[in-house]
């Protein structure tokens, strides 16, 4: 149960509906829906209030939200494509269109729900303690997540001790991960680091922005390398320094070069007109426990990216001279 008082810090005049005040006070992985689902008493200045409500600077909130978890997680017996398993851990490829972990409209087919089944409900609860944990962390076994749309690696833990060593090794940033991407458009050089602030739009709580004011959002550092070039599209290999939400779509988005198939920041394409998110994990490399050097993992291209590659080699003549493009 969250239960929070809070007095409104906005500029003078300045008016914002309660919800997206609200997010803003939460946790930016928030959404309106979310927050209207748990809620279970909102007042304004001592009076009952409605998420649409708009509020001014000075306006005292007071907020009482229960999270609408579930009290179980139910195993589910759903194929996973495993790259690797040990006593310890394990990573896997993930399938476009799985959601990682339980989450609001999400309550089952998801990756925690297959990781229960395989590793047996039993011995995960029994390991994690899953049953005593507060309900805003019961994802068993999650190190790091993908997005619903975005397939790949992804490495899970089977024991708390090894969740946690994994887990710093991500908080410090030493994880090495690597993706391919599909974009509209092209990037402005052949190599490139994009470093800005990634904030949640003001204008639309299921984005995120690129800002360079350093006071706002969280620090995001994507580093891209375009391998070819196929009429108005682009191959690129990404790699990610940090691990914000929608970075990486974000970021494409910046350079104006969205990736192909991108529902939520991307353009609408008359060539594609079916494409799913052109954005999949490839490589992954992290110490695993008892070993000082890196371990790799590979995932293949999948067959969206295959199918669509097919499409540039008949239809486009492939440029990967930079330089040269530049010139003409």
């Amino acid at each position: 149960m969250i239960d929070i008082e809070s007095k409104v810090s906005l500029a003078e005049g300045e008016r914002l509906r309660l919800d997206l005040y609200l997010i803003t006070q939460l946790d930016p992985s928030f959404s309106r829906s979310r927050l209207k689902e748990g809620l279970v008493l909102l007042t304004c200045n001592n009076k009952n209030a409605k998420l649409s409500s708009r509020v001014k600077n000075g306006d005292t909130i007071h907020l009482q939200w229960k999270n609408p978890i579930p009290s179980t997680i139910r195993p589910e017996e759903i194929d996973l494509h495993i790259v690797y398993e040990d006593e310890n851990l394990m990573v896997l490829n993930k399938a476009q269109g799985m959601v990682v972990h339980p989450a609001h409209g999400n309550w089952s087919g998801t990756l925690v729900n297959a990781l229960l089944f395989h590793w047996s409900r039993e011995a995960i609860q029994k390991e994690a303690n899953l049953l005593d944990w507060p309900e805003a962390q019961k994802r068993p076994g999650i190190v790091h997540r993908l997005d619903k749309d975005t397939s790949g690696l992804i490495i899970t833990a089977k024991n708390t001790k090894t969740e946690a060593y994994l887990k710093k090794q991500f908080k410090k940033h030493a994880v090495i991960k690597q993706y391919i991407a599909i974009t509209k458009g092209h990037p402005p050089f052949e190599k490139g680091t994009i470093k800005t602030q990634i904030m949640r739009d003001p204008n639309n709580p299921q984005k995120f922005i690129a800002s360079t004011d350093e006071s706002q959002g969280k620090f995001a550092h994507t580093d891209y390398i375009c391998i070819a070039l196929y009429g108005p599209y682009a191959l690129m290999k990404i790699r990610i320094k940090t691990g914000r939400t929608h970075q990486i779509r974000v970021h494409m988005k910046y350079i104006n070069c969205p990736i192909l198939g991108d529902p939520l920041y991307g353009i609408r394409d008359s060539r594609f007109k079916t494409a799913t998110l052109m954005l999949h994990a490839s490589k992954l490399g992290i110490r695993l426990p008892e070993q000082k050097q890196y371990s790799f993992f590979k995932a293949g291209t999948p067959i969206r990216f295959k199918k669509v590659l097919q499409v540039f080699h008949k239809e486009y003549e492939r440029n990967s001279m930079w330089m040269k493009k530049n010139k003409s």
